[in-house]
C-alpha cells in the first residue's frame, strides 16, 4: 500500500522560486541534493527526511522530489518504512515529518495566493476490467 503524493503549485515565477528555499530552511532534510542547468532557471531538488518513531520502534523515510520551473513547482512525496497494521493502542497526536511538509506546501500556497493541486497515485496498477 505504498503510494506517493504529487503536488502541483502554480503562480508567479518569483514566488515559486522562493518556495523551495523556504521549505528546506523551515524543515531541514537529512540529505539534500540540488541540480540546475546553466541555460535554464529550472532547478531540481531531492531531499530525504528521516524520522525515528519511538512508539512503534521503527524509522520512517520521506523522499521529496522538488522540481521548480518558471510556471509551476512539482513536488513528489514518497514515504517508506515504518510498520504496517494495528499495533496496540493508537499513536499519540505527535506530528510526523510527512504531515509537516504537506502542511507547509498547502499553507505557503494559501498565504501567497498560489494554486495548489494535490494528486494521489497508488504504486499498485489498477485492476483491468475485461470486456467480453
Amino acid at each position: 500500500m505504498n503510494s506517493h503524493t504529487t503536488f502541483l503549485v502554480f503562480g508567479p515565477a518569483a514566488t515559486l522560486r522562493r518556495m523551495s528555499d523556504k521549505m528546506f530552511k523551515e524543515h531541514a532534510p537529512k540529505f539534500l541534493y540540488e541540480h540546475s542547468k546553466e541555460e535554464d532557471k529550472d532547478k531540481l531538488f531531492v531531499a530525504v527526511y528521516e524520522e525515528y518513531e519511538k512508539q512503534i520502534n521503527s524509522s520512517v523515510t520521506l523522499t521529496c522530489i522538488f522540481e521548480s520551473t518558471q510556471d509551476h513547482n512539482k513536488i513528489v512525496l514518497k514515504k517508506t518504512g515504518g510498520r504496517m497494521g494495528f499495533r496496540g493502542s493508537s499513536l499519540s497526536e505527535e506530528r510526523n515529518v510527512e504531515s509537516n511538509v504537506v502542511d507547509f506546501i498547502i499553507d505557503f500556497g494559501k498565504r501567497l495566493g498560489l494554486t495548489v493541486q494535490e494528486e494521489q497515485v497508488s504504486d499498485t496498477p489498477p485492476e483491468e476490467n475485461e470486456e467480453d
